[in-house]
């Protein structure tokens, strides 16, 4: 009995927290090694660009990435209830910054969920706009229950690239996104093609269009492809956004989120 009283406690504040935020977009994939993680803190950090005020949840426990992507790496925190701030619009918080940077997460699913709905109950975003949701692969234990505590209303976006083995993982995210009642905005295609730093040109290493086929296939939004850009891995390991530079990853990375607040609004 103390315990149901205890988990219903949480879930009442975890919608208290959530009800500041307007938007809550959770960034998914069927696969790990797609460019889920650059493409949460790039979205996040262009709508920042734009004047919404943002957050960016690091929910992959077992690589959490966000921070040296951000540029905060090594970054040590104390209170979980405060983000981490990057600028006037942006902050962020991760479990990086509260355990040493080489240590694994080993945890089974439970301590896993645990965390989660402590991270969502403790963490005050205060008002955003957006809150950005980078979750691990999959739709394991992590997926499941930022899905089905978040609150209603949130929204998907997935993440794939163009061969048929993270294409056939995608649909599964797919399927998922309505399973559990969260609108699925789109899909996005990354690592779309190479351009050449010499002479500009396009060329298709891992195919390219597999995702706007599969997503007329579903009958759901292709929001955009994101070419592999030099730019992109450079600018991940010193953290400084891509967005911020002018590449063309960069363009059409702002066409896709034109189109992602035209379909928000």
């Amino acid at each position: 009995m103390h315990s149901n009283i205890n988990m219903e406690n949480q879930k009442s504040k975890i919608k208290e927290n959530m009800s500041n935020i307007t938007n809550k977009v959770v960034i998914m994939s069927g696969k790990g090694g797609v460019g889920k993680s650059t493409l949460s803190v790039n979205l996040a950090y262009g709508l920042s660009m734009r004047g919404y005020k943002v957050g960016i949840l690091d929910a992959d426990l077992h690589g959490p990435n966000i921070p040296i992507m951000l540029g905060v790496e090594g970054e040590k925190l104390t209170d979980l209830s405060v983000p981490y701030k990057i600028n006037e619009n942006l902050c962020t918080t991760s479990l990086s910054f509260f355990l040493p940077s080489t240590d694994p997460i080993i945890w089974r699913g439970p301590q896993k969920m645990g965390a989660i709905m402590e991270i969502l109950e403790n963490v005050v975003w205060g008002k955003l706009d957006y809150l950005i949701i980078d979750l691990p692969p999959g739709t394991g234990d992590e997926t499941l229950t930022i899905a089905q505590n978040v609150g209603v209303g949130t929204k998907a976006i997935v993440v794939t690239t163009p061969q048929d083995v993270a294409l056939l993982d995608s649909r599964r995210s797919v399927k998922f996104s309505g399973l559990v009642n969260m609108e699925l905005i789109g899909i996005i295609e990354n690592m779309s093609g190479f351009i050449c730093p010499e002479c500009g040109e396009e060329v298709n290493i891992l195919k390219k269009g597999g995702a706007e086929r599969m997503a007329n296939e579903l009958k759901v939004n292709f929001l955009g492809s994101i070419p592999m850009d030099k730019n992109i891995a450079e600018a991940g390991d010193s953290g400084e956004p891509y967005i911020q530079n002018e590449s063309e990853a960069s363009i059409r990375l702002n066409k896709i989120i034109d189109q992602i607040l035209d379909k928000v609004k």
